[in-house]
């Protein structure tokens, strides 16, 4: 597997110690599952954490990232697979995107951003972006980095420009002309272990060895998230659909 320039190197570290974690990239997905539907495009789709369940599961699946890295690696995995649409190099902080991406304009019916938009500094843009990709009643699904107050060293070295509150998050997806469908928190029982990681040791990385119990412990955080999603959690999930004007 080929690795990614030097400047994301942390990141892709982490998709990798990720990628052995399958308990939860089903978690994440089964989270996001109920409102994908039809034509979609995976936006950040790195190393194909989350891709392969998409694949499995539906028949028109776009896959995209911004870095020609991930792309070949994907290309590699999933390049054969009769549920893909292709892979393309995506940028959502392009100025000039909906040039950039004309023939992509309006062709899809979800679009997924999932731990995405955090890496961007102009969110705003960015969501304005993602829903040019949409078609009329299209649905923009996004998972976020939740808890300002959580911001620490683990979060500076993947990119992350900030976390978001539910109120934050909701006000965002509004300005950017979407019809917000409501908010939830997903993973209560990461936040002691971020804030453990990245607040008081001032780590860097994820530990494999402390995903790897995590990982094993899913069954149970599951059932956790079944109390706590409606008022906590590692991040924050939301939707918001297009607008027929």
């Amino acid at each position: 597997m080929r690795k990614p320039r030097q400047g994301d190197q942390v990141g892709f570290e982490t998709l990798e110690i990720f990628s052995r974690a399958a308990a939860v990239n089903r978690w994440i997905y089964d989270s996001i599952r109920g409102q994908v539907q039809g034509k979609i495009l995976e936006i950040g789709s790195g190393i194909g954490n989350i891709s392969e369940y998409l694949l499995a599961d539906h028949n028109e699946v776009t896959l995209s990232d911004l870095r020609p890295e991930y792309i070949q690696i994907l290309e590699q995995k999933f390049g054969s697979h009769p549920h893909l649409q292709g892979n393309h190099l995506l940028d959502l902080s392009l100025p000039d995107f909906n040039a950039h991406y004309a023939d992509f304009l309006g062709k899809f019916d979800t679009v997924l951003a999932l731990n995405v938009i955090e890496h961007i500094e102009d969110d705003l843009s960015a969501i304005i972006h993602a829903k040019s990709l949409l078609r009329a009643k299209g649905k923009l699904v996004i998972l976020v980095p939740a808890y300002p107050v959580l911001y620490n060293s683990l979060d500076k070295e993947l990119g992350h420009f900030r976390r978001y509150t539910a109120a934050g998050l909701r006000k965002l997806m509004i300005s950017a002309g979407l019809q917000f469908t409501g908010c939830r928190y997903f993973n209560a029982a990461a936040i002691a272990g971020w804030w453990y990681s990245g607040s008081l040791l001032h780590h860097k990385i994820i530990s494999p060895a402390k995903l790897n119990w995590y990982n094993q412990m899913v069954p149970f955080f599951r059932i956790l998230d079944r109390v706590t999603s409606s008022f906590a959690g590692i991040s924050l999930i939301t939707a918001g659909i297009k607008d027929l004007n």
